[in-house]
């Protein structure tokens, strides 16, 4: 005789066509559960506007900088009329690097920073070596205000034979292996050689040792990532006690006035200039999306502050349009 089968308090037989519906439906149900539990565990984010399970996020990311890569440079002209090259030199100078000095650029693919880098401490080392004639960083970057991109003008001729050797070194790191290479490339173009290494890695979980760096920056990066407070956990690690973390970001217009043009400007035009010049309209509408989405300037203040972050202050630049925000790891970690 079979055995028994006890389902939800009726004792029954396996050969029991009520016994059998009653335990087809408990398994359905307990299978729902087990569906609806995994779907609670996978946990969402934003992707501009869209909400998406994270995993989607970072490849999506991924896929949106290595589309861009190769115009990358030629569309922040084009979408700040050249403004983020003045941006970008006033970081610098606000971080005022030293000789010797160890910094760890984060989402700096391209070398926009890590070449700016290079440059300050030369012109500190030796203002002759640095000067116009015989020195400046890769064609399309702008070792001035007001470069023109190598797109538009002929190829800026670069003598490094005077460069002097120092301790100074930057490691960009990033994700995007499309926008390494083209770091890399322009790099080598420039007969920058020493001084510089290239990473991929993630910024969420560096590939560095505790206490590593002097200075930590990235620049227009941050907002892509997926848990900016993983970011900033990883940038308060790796830098040693006194170092000091920089963020360069676009951020939220003041004047209400200007932020309604802006909107304008950021939905109506870029995705267009983004489908002229690089022949694709979502991942510049991406980006637009992105930047509504991060936190403003206070709210991310108090962020790198949660983080462990002293000193913590930031700057606004062009009415907002971009911040300087900056802290230091003032404990030993």
């Amino acid at each position: 005789m079979a055995a028994p089968l006890k389902v939800g308090g009726f004792c029954c037989r396996k050969k029991n066509p009520i016994a059998n519906i009653i335990f087809r439906l408990l398994s359905t149900n307990s299978a729902t559960q087990e569906e609806f539990r995994t779907k609670k565990d996978s946990k969402d984010t934003h992707f501009g506007f869209e909400t998406v399970a994270e995993d989607e996020k970072e490849e999506r990311v991924y896929e949106v900088f290595r589309n861009v890569a190769g115009k990358y440079d030629l569309m922040n002209d084009a979408m700040s009329f050249g403004i983020h090259r003045l941006w970008k030199d006033h970081f610098i100078q606000r971080m005022s690097p030293v000789a010797g000095t160890k910094l760890l650029d984060v989402a700096g693919g391209t070398g926009d920073i890590a070449f700016r880098f290079l440059q300050y401490i030369q012109s500190q080392t030796d203002d002759s070596i640095m000067s116009e004639e015989n020195f400046s960083i890769p064609s399309g970057i702008g070792a001035g205000a007001y470069s023109i991109p190598s797109e538009y003008a002929e190829e800026e001729k670069i003598d490094l034979s005077d460069y002097k050797e120092d301790t100074s070194h930057v490691t960009v790191c990033d994700i995007n292996l499309e926008m390494l290479n083209v770091g890399k490339s322009r790099a080598e173009d420039a007969g920058i050689i020493t001084g510089i290494d290239w990473v991929q890695g993630n910024a969420e979980c560096l590939p560095f040792e505790n206490n590593s760096f002097d200075a930590y920056t990235i620049a227009y990066g941050i907002r892509n990532c997926t848990h900016v407070d993983k970011v900033l956990a990883e940038a308060y690690r790796v830098l040693k006690p006194g170092g000091r973390f920089m963020c360069l970001e676009f951020s939220q217009v003041n004047n209400l006035v200007l932020r309604r043009f802006y909107d304008s400007y950021s939905f109506e035009v870029i995705p267009v200039m983004g489908q002229v010049l690089a022949q694709d309209w979502k991942s510049y509408q991406y980006l637009v999306e992105s930047i509504r989405q991060f936190p403003n300037q206070n709210k991310f203040a108090t962020m790198i502050r949660q983080a462990g972050f002293g000193m913590v202050n930031y700057e606004n630049l062009t009415f907002g349009v971009s911040a300087i925000h900056s802290g230091y790891k003032l404990l030993k970690g």
